[in-house]
């Protein structure tokens, strides 16, 4: 199969996965596998890594190419492998580009260069290079709120005629726009939501999917809503949906992917090792955490990524350990 071919037609729900670390803080490659198998089996259409969600900034380059592998590896052809190959250094850009290509990356994830504020005119020609740089499809990160700069919508267009790129991930908040972009840049290119809170909005003023931090810890409730969605059952959607904000709003109270990691290590399949500068979550946080995870747990544990239990030790040895504690039951009339 012809490397990206299968991220031409992305759609429904991307987690934005975390890097698991041991604790004496190297790369956990073994939790980041289970990771992997654990999304491909709760439906995920795609694995993104190496991105903010991956602690990325504190991530070595021979870390972005490990991760890379181990994603590629665990997929094995069955769904896509995004890497983000962000930098707002355009040359240290390519080099993570053509690094996950050799690591067998399905496509690549750009956000606009941050600290920088650059012109429109240096954001397109920062992409550009990228994309003559690399074959695989690339898609936009637009998250002003990081990168204090946005891409407007007429760069977006311009970008789209470049070939290889196929889309936008658009952490802007602004639900108006993918109204815009589909009027500009037809029915193929990707639109994918970037904030969980808002993606149901997203999809319905014509977005494909979400590339997202909350699908990490309930992969199959947000498929269920978006599945909904898209057969027409519009207030289980909404349901599902109101679920999904609560948890949301629990997983952002600090510095992502902090709470992310937390939960997961509520749910013993990671630790929440993060490294500086972000900090372990204040206790208050924590307990937030806790008492969400465990009411959704109580009608919809079918549909998370693992069993919620209590926080005491991180004990994930082998990927065949944690499936045999998180073993995935579909609920009937539930996440299918």
């Amino acid at each position: 199969m012809t490397a990206g071919r299968h991220t031409l037609r992305l759609s429904g729900y991307a987690p934005a996965l975390p890097t698991p670390f041991h604790e004496t803080g190297e790369l956990d490659g073994t939790a980041l596998e289970w990771l992997c198998h654990r999304q491909i089996e709760d439906g995920a259409s795609a694995l993104v890594v190496s991105g903010p969600s991956a602690e990325a900034p504190t991530l070595s380059r021979a870390e972005h190419d490990t991760i890379v592998r181990i994603a590629v590896g665990a997929s094995r052809l069955r769904i896509p492998v995004i890497a983000d190959a962000s930098s707002n250094s355009t040359s240290q850009a390519i080099e993570l580009a053509t690094d996950a290509e050799a690591a067998g990356a399905d496509g690549i994830l750009s956000v606009v260069p941050y600290y920088n504020k650059p012109t429109q005119a240096g954001m397109y020609a920062h992409f550009r290079a990228i994309v003559e740089a690399t074959g695989l499809p690339v898609i936009l990160y637009d998250i002003p709120s990081r990168t204090v700069c946005g891409l407007a919508d007429d760069t977006v267009a311009r970008l789209a005629e470049l070939p290889r790129v196929i889309g936008l991930k658009d952490a802007t908040g602004d639900l108006g726009r993918p109204l815009r972009l589909r009027a500009l840049l037809g029915s193929e290119f990707r639109l994918l939501s970037g904030d969980d809170a808002t993606a149901l909005a997203f999809f319905a003023h014509g977005g494909d999917g979400c590339i997202s931090v909350t699908s990490n810890v309930a992969p199959g409730l947000c498929r269920a809503m978006y599945s909904a969605w898209i057969q027409g059952e519009i207030t289980r959607a909404q349901q599902l949906a109101a679920v999904l904000v609560r948890l949301t709003a629990a997983l952002s109270r600090e510095s992502h992917p902090v709470p992310v990691k937390y939960a997961l290590s509520v749910m013993n399949l990671i630790s929440p090792r993060v490294r500086l500068p972000l900090v372990e979550l204040q206790s208050g946080t924590k307990a937030d955490i806790e008492k969400v995870l465990a009411r959704i747990a109580m009608e919809y544990s079918g549909y998370m990524i693992g069993d919620v239990i209590r926080p005491d030790r991180y004990r994930v040895q082998s990927i065949e350990q944690a499936r045999a504690k998180a073993r995935f039951a579909i609920v009937p009339g539930g996440a299918g």
